[in-house]
């Protein structure tokens, strides 16, 4: 709560709130209570990790946005700037169509980027410089949740019209509405992997991937067929990877060295490839898009 309380400290000189969550994620796991403090201000979705997501419902996807009022959603993918050069098109169309109160007078703009933990806000930010200004990072970005810390000073990301940036942490939801989000949050690496477990994870993303018809990871893996049981799976991953370990076991005659496939570790790798893409583009909200 006190980041958020930071955000709302910083509203008076904002001009827009863009929010970025994961395009794999499009309903799952935002944030309420950046709608209901920062709902003042003009408002844009950016569903980041575009690349990773199976768009193929994407219009049902914002179908049911926009029932549940959010008529303005872009999809983006920050590491190769695609849909980028939208963004300042749209944040100046919605600023157009607000009152800008004091700042009316002004002739910057000012934007505060929001979302969930390692959905891509700092990516964001670092891609429009590029798009705009021709220059490098000015946001630090990493693979793990976390790397941003503090509502930061202002990042100029335009110079026509000459626009800033506020980048702010990523803030969670105080409570998570399920097991099954909290999953797919997990996955999708806006919470620590250890919270959590890398084999429980593993479980669920075997599950997934099973119910959804996509077996990407047999192939990955050259494993000889699919399955359900995340044991059979990771003992496999395992073996092609060559990560073992040795363990001791205490047999009537004393303790003996067993070697035994690394399951730890072929969790680790099973959530590295799925995220990096390598398994394919996944929905994991694909429970949830609504049937036509």
């Amino acid at each position: 709560m006190r980041g958020l309380k930071k955000m709302q400290s910083s509203l008076k000189s904002v001009d827009c709130v863009i929010e970025v969550h994961d395009a794999r994620i499009p309903f799952s796991g935002r944030n309420p209570l950046f709608q209901e403090l920062l709902g003042l201000k003009p408002h844009l979705l950016v569903l980041n990790k575009m690349d990773l997501a199976d768009l193929t419902e994407q219009q049902k996807i914002v179908q049911r946005l926009e029932e549940k009022g959010l008529n303005n959603v872009l999809f983006t993918n920050c590491v190769k700037d695609e849909n980028v050069k939208q963004i300042v098109p749209k944040v100046m169309e919605l600023i157009r169509c607000s009152y800008r109160y004091h700042r009316a007078e002004n002739p910057e703009y000012c934007i505060m980027v929001v979302g969930v933990p390692n959905v891509g806000k700092s990516s964001l930010i670092n891609s429009l410089r590029r798009q705009h200004l021709r220059t490098g990072k000015a946001a630090r970005v990493g693979g793990e949740p976390g790397i941003t810390r503090a509502v930061t000073s202002r990042i100029q990301v335009c110079e026509r019209p000459l626009m800033f940036l506020l980048d702010t942490p990523g803030v969670l939801a105080p409570r998570i509405e399920s097991v099954e989000t909290g999953l797919k949050l997990a996955l999708c690496g806006t919470v620590l992997d250890h919270l959590v477990g890398e084999e429980t994870m593993a479980d669920y993303l075997l599950y997934t991937l099973n119910r959804h018809g996509l077996f990407g990871y047999v192939q990955h893996y050259a494993l000889a067929n699919a399955c359900d049981q995340i044991e059979w799976v990771l003992k496999n991953v395992a073996i092609k990877l060559r990560k073992t370990r040795k363990v001791k076991v205490l047999t009537g005659t004393g303790n003996v060295n067993v070697i035994q496939p690394d399951y730890a570790m072929a969790a680790r790798d099973f959530l590295r490839t799925f995220r990096s893409g390598l398994l394919g583009q996944v929905m994991l909200d694909r429970d949830i898009i609504p049937a036509c």
